[in-house]
Order: structure tokens, then sequence, then C-alpha cells
């Protein structure tokens, strides 16, 4: 066994801790209580969410009273401003009322406000992510082939919508003999690989379907597909979170039984 072997399982329990910590944080995805897109809100009223917020010109006009008691990048806020997309985590969101972070996102030109509540019903009952142990026969070496021109495919999503999927190129792996393919992003910013897949797990001992990061490709495109940290996607800890399905392919026909499988509430660990 090579050093980097030995030293594997040590590492993915070190993930694991990090991923459960991060996911049950104040502001992490089981925090999230609502997801509202305005345009369900023609007049800019969004239930149980302070102020007034209207579509712009391209951005988010806030309007808020003082009795509102809303905060902008930390300050009493009241009057109006105009506000773009939250890129950080909602923990740095610009708008807040008292402990809820108010965040904004756009999707295909549409704006949605989340809301984050560190008292939410999900976190006060999560446990634990039930996940499988290392197993080094689930850390298999690929390689990523990038297609000549990204390509979008329109994917069922967690809300019920379909909307476009970016992929950019295949990564190939055997796997008990046999060789499959995954369609995969490509991130635009560090060049590496994020995938949507199910597989004969998906539903029964593991959530419907799950996501997986690689990394980036080494030049040559070989890259680990190590399933070991196959990842819950955000719609299994709130379902106000819109995640896309796996797109036509990469519903892999055998159990992964490796990763994050599904999450378990505190009273299952004796908590």
């Amino acid at each position: 066994m090579t050093p980097d072997a030995a030293d594997a399982p040590t590492a993915w329990t070190h993930w694991h801790e990090r991923r459960v910590e991060a996911v049950s944080a104040p502001y992490g995805p089981l925090a999230l209580t609502g997801t509202h897109w305005l345009a369900d809100a023609p007049e800019g009223r969004i239930p149980d969410v302070p102020g007034q917020w209207r579509e712009s010109a391209g951005a988010v006009q806030l309007t808020a009273a003082p009795a509102d008691a809303l905060t902008l990048d930390g300050e009493p806020f009241a009057g109006e401003a105009v506000l773009g997309p939250d890129d950080g985590p909602a923990s740095r969101s610009r708008v807040a009322a008292g402990d809820v972070r108010l965040v904004l996102i756009r999707r295909e030109g549409a704006w949605a406000v989340r809301s984050y509540d560190p008292r939410s019903p999900a976190r006060a009952a999560f446990g634990t992510i039930e996940a499988t142990p290392y197993d080094p026969a689930y850390a298999l070496p690929g390689r990523f082939r990038a297609y000549a021109e990204d390509r979008t495919v329109q994917v069922e999503n967690a809300d019920g919508r379909a909307r476009g999927l970016g992929l950019g190129g295949e990564l190939s792996f055997d796997f008990q003999g046999a060789p499959h393919t995954l369609q995969v992003a490509v991130d635009e910013d560090d060049g590496s690989l994020w995938a949507v897949f199910g597989d004969a797990t998906g539903g029964r001992s593991s959530y419907r379907f799950r996501f997986l990061r690689p990394g980036v490709p080494a030049g040559d495109g070989s890259v680990t597909v190590d399933f070991n940290r196959a990842l819950l996607p955000p719609c299994a800890f709130a379902d106000h979170f819109i995640c896309p399905f796996p797109p036509p392919g990469n519903t892999l026909p055998f159990e992964i039984a490796a990763g994050e499988r599904r999450l378990k509430p505190a009273l299952a660990t004796g908590i």
C-alpha cells in the first residue's frame, strides 16, 4: 500500500467531519427556510420577509421602512437600495432581519430571496450525515475529455421546474471491469469538475441522487473518480433548494455503496 493510500481513510474521516460541521453551521443548508421567486410576488411583498423587493434594470431594488427592522451591510437600513446577487456564503449576505439572513440569488435571469434561519426545524432535528466508511474499491482512475464546445441540457430540478444544466465534457472510468461515463460540468474559475449522478442505491439506501466533485484533471485528463466523497445535494438538507436531477446517461446501473448516503435525525444518534 502506498503512503497516499494508507492516509486515504484518515483524510476521508477528516473530510466527513468537516462536512457535518459545515452543513450544521448556523447558516448552512439546514438553515434554509424559503426560496421566494420575485416573479411570484409582483407587488414585491414576500410572505414573512420584511421590505419590498422588486426587479429593476437587471438588479433588485429593496425598499424598507424603519419598522421592517432590516440591516444592510451590518447597519440599520431604511430607504431604497439597489442590490445584486449574494455570491458568498449565506452568513455574509448583505441583508438581514435579526438572525435571519436574506440572500439574493439569480438563476437563468430570475431573481429570488432566500431565507436562512439558524432556528430552522431541519437544523434542530439534524443528527449527522450517514456515510459509508472509506473503501478503496470506490477510488477509481478516470479520464476527462472536454467537449469541443460546452453543451446545455434541460433537466428537471427538485422544485419541479426544468432548467438548463451546462456540461463541459465526459468523465470515463472502469468499475468491476466495465467502462462507464458521466457527463460533467467544468467550473469556469478553477477548471474543477462536477457531476450530478444517480445509481442503484438511489431512493433505497441512499438519497435519490448525489453530487461528485473530482477536482481538477491533470494535463493529460487523468483524475481520480473517488465515490467515497460522493455528496448529498443541498436539497437533501432543505426542500427549498433547486438542485438539478442527473442529466441523461448519468444514472449508473450499479450500486455506489460509498460516500454520503442520507441524513440521520438527532434521535437516531442517541443524542
